[in-house]
């Protein structure tokens, strides 16, 4: 019995058939961004610059040690407190010049949100959770005031405002709108230092 030869299998279709398949992987996978914490960096300052004399009534400092405590102006504080102490700190307008503060006008507190700092400090040993917890508290506070600032002002909550500027089918006046939101943006303006 006489043996028959194998049929040869072309390898070039099947090359391409991969190098399709490769194509059609790389096109339809979508990859995931990385996202991190949403911060614009001050502006590059000349080397002649003065120093900025601030008084310490006008910086709320918070402490975040390696075990996740926080300590807020030297004295523990629960993180579910943290955003109506700095709320309070904020908007205290001490010195009477704030026309919109409705805080306690202690003497010893922020003179004006204008002046305020928030001042946060953490270890090297901080867990990540806890860190961005404490930030997204101390920007929640922002919120607030912004919000209610622009709700007593214009009608509509800064978050509303800034989502509207945005919105490419939004029907109303933009430039106005911008103007708006540059307004509340100082007269709350967003003072988180990080000290190292």
């Amino acid at each position: 019995m006489a043996k028959r030869a194998s049929p040869e299998v072309n390898a070039g279709s099947m090359a391409d058939i991969a190098f399709l398949l490769l194509i059609f992987f790389l096109v339809t996978t979508t990859m995931e961004k990385d996202s991190g914490i949403n911060r614009k960096l001050p502006p590059m300052q000349d080397d002649e610059q003065e120093d900025v004399i601030i008084k310490q009534k006008n910086i709320f400092t918070v402490l975040l040690n390696n075990k996740d405590q926080l300590l807020v102006e030297e004295e523990l504080m629960e993180l579910k407190n943290l955003k109506t102490a700095a709320i309070e700190f904020l908007d205290n307008g001490g010195d009477g010049s704030c026309t919109y503060c409705k805080g306690k006008r202690n003497p010893k507190s922020s003179d004006n949100p204008d002046k305020a700092i928030i001042s946060l400090k953490n270890e090297r040993k901080t867990s990540y959770g806890m860190y961005i917890s404490v930030q997204n508290e101390l920007v929640a506070a922002y919120n607030v005031l912004r919000n209610k600032r622009a709700q007593q002002e214009f009608g509509m909550s800064f978050t509303e405002m800034q989502k509207n500027v945005k919105d490419v089918n939004w029907v109303g006046n933009k430039e106005k709108l911008k103007e708006q939101i540059d307004q509340i943006k100082l007269e709350y303006p967003q003072k988180l230092s990080e000290v190292q």
